[in-house]
């Protein structure tokens, strides 16, 4: 059985997947800019016009960005048979819908979503196999 683990944000997706008693990682770059738009600017007449910031654009860029991301990290995950997401704000939530959507085979694999702030990479190890219900305190046999 295939689990997967994934801990993402706009900047980044690591995973774990558990297979077969092994575990590996992995890492998906978002490749997502970054706006900081400036405030409009002014005119060279005294009281003249501002210009104005178009955050619509920004954010237009910033959706179709999010999307090739999600198909990313989505085509990482396809084999999956049992999937749990983390992470930090909306991103997560924006995943899982992203995959109601879009891919609702891979949808019905999911265990959980719980949003979870930054962690080290063994304690997101350790959090996906609690919530797997695997433990490593105890291996088999001792």
């Amino acid at each position: 059985m295939k689990q997967i683990g994934i801990w993402l944000d706009k900047q980044e997706a690591n995973g774990v997947i558990l297979e077969n008693g092994k575990e590996s990682l992995f890492n998906i770059p978002s490749e997502l800019d970054f706006f900081n738009p400036k405030g409009g600017s002014r005119s060279k007449t005294r009281w003249g016009p501002q210009d104005v910031v178009q955050d619509s654009k920004y954010l237009e860029k910033e959706k179709h960005q999010l999307k090739h991301y999600f198909e990313k990290i989505a085509e990482k995950i396809s084999d999956a048979d049992l999937i749990a997401i983390f992470g930090p704000a909306e991103t997560p939530e924006k995943f899982v819908g992203t995959l109601n959507d879009k891919y609702p085979g891979l949808a019905k694999k999911i265990k959980m979503s719980k949003t979870v702030d930054s962690m080290s990479q063994n304690q997101f190890k350790a959090l996906v196999k609690q919530s797997f219900g695997i433990d490593d305190r105890y291996p088999e046999g001792k």
